[in-house]
Formats: C-alpha cells, sequence, structure tokens
C-alpha cells in the first residue's frame, strides 16, 4: 500500500472495468448476440444489452431473459463463456490513455482499486493481459460480493484497505456504478466512454461527466 496518500478529500478511486478502462463494450455486446443466435434464442436489442453492462452475468440474464429458467440461463452462462474465451475476449484494448492515467494517479499518491460485474476469472485474465494489476490494491467481482448497484463490493474494498465513505470516489460509465456509489455512500464521477450518454449519466447526479478516464487527473487537480 502507497505510504503517501493523496493529500485532499479522496484518497482512494474505485474502478469500474469494462467501459471504463477497457474498451470492452463492443466486444461485450457481439459476444451476447453470437452466444443467443447459437442457443436459437430471439435476438435482443443493442439498447438492451449495453444497458445492462456493469452487472454480474447472471444478473444480467435475468434482464435480458426475465422468462427463461434456470437451465436456460445456465447454458447462455456456459455459451457466452465459451465464445468469450474463444476470441471475444481479445478484440479489444484499453481506453487509449487509460494506462497512462492509472501511472499519473498513483504517482499523484491515489489509492485504486476496481468494482467490477466481470466474473473473477474474466478480471484475472485482463489484469494480466494489460500488465495493470500492480496498479490496484484492492478488486472485487460479484464471485466475492452481491453485484451492482448493491454496495458490497465497494464496502469490502473499503473495509480491507481501512478507508471510510466519504474518502472514496467511484469511477464509472453506467447507473450501475453510479448508484452503487450512492448505496455506498461514496461519491462518483461519470465517465462517458462506455454504454450510457452523457447526458443520461448527467442525470443522476454525479460529482462530474468526463469524456473518458484520461480526463480525470486534471478533474481531481482542479477540485483539490
Amino acid at each position: 500500500m502507497s505510504a503517501r496518500p493523496a493529500a485532499g478529500r479522496w484518497r482512494l478511486l474505485v474502478f469500474d472495468w469494462d467501459g471504463t478502462l477497457v474498451d470492452s463494450i463492443g466486444s461485450i455486446v457481439a459476444c451476447m448476440h453470437a452466444t443467443t443466435a447459437e442457443l436459437g434464442l430471439p435476438e435482443l436489442d443493442d439498447g438492451l444489452v449495453r444497458g445492462t453492462i456493469g452487472l454480474g452475468l447472471r444478473d444480467t440474464l435475468a434482464t435480458l431473459l426475465p422468462d427463461a429458467g434456470p437451465e436456460i440461463h445456465g447454458r447462455v452462462v456456459e455459451c457466452y463463456r465459451e465464445h468469450w474465451l474463444g476470441g471475444y475476449a481479445d478484440r479489444h484494448d484499453m481506453i487509449p490513455g487509460a494506462r497512462e492515467t492509472l501511472e499519473r494517479l498513483g504517482r499523484a499518491g491515489f489509492w485504486l482499486a476496481v468494482a467490477t460485474g466481470k466474473s473473477r476469472r474474466g478480471l484475472d485474465r485482463d489484469l494480466a493481459r494489460f500488465s495493470v494489476g500492480g496498479h490496484f490494491l484492492a478488486t472485487r467481482t460479484p464471485d466475492e460480493a452481491p453485484g451492482k448497484p448493491g454496495p458490497e463490493m465497494v464496502e469490502g474494498i473499503l473495509a480491507e484497505l481501512g478507508v471510510a465513505a466519504a474518502q472514496a470516489l467511484v469511477v464509472g460509465d453506467t447507473l450501475h456504478d453510479l448508484r452503487m456509489a450512492a448505496n455506498a455512500g461514496a461519491g462518483s464521477v461519470a465517465v462517458a466512454s462506455g454504454s450510457v450518454g452523457a447526458e443520461e449519466l448527467a442525470g443522476f447526479g454525479p460529482l462530474a461527466v468526463l469524456p473518458d478516464v484520461t480526463h480525470l487527473p486534471r478533474w481531481l487537480e482542479r477540485v483539490g
């Protein structure tokens, strides 16, 4: 853990993953379409799929296929994971400049963490693939705690690192992220680089809506 936490209001920055640090929204939507096509399920609307990104996979399916039973959901989970690991997971990269942004924030003394709807296996794979795992002091997925918009992932990170909610800022691209932050008593900053537009994000009242995560260091410097 950094011996020099950042001065100012926030000590800890908790990042979402897909759409916030990684440009993976298109890959996720395409993978879901490939899955439903293979299983002969009705084609899903792109906007509906995008709106579930950030939730855990099983919560996503409860939204996308509410009338399907556990057996169908299980087949979708298995098929989706096969497609994802079979090629979709490697179709995208980090948001341009995101890696450098993490490095800059770390040098400034902020403690960094991740709270994501990805599985633990998926997150660990990405952390290794992009060589950024060393930037984060704690990570949470729905494999360790209830998923978004519940507060438990953030609360677990706060407890692990000994940080008060008032000193934490959640950074994400979906309403699920903003609701998770509010439910945990943390602040939030939205980035319009993922699945939700800036106007919709602003309507939920984050402290700021930034074009993407690379604008975060300057915003933090400005607000103190």
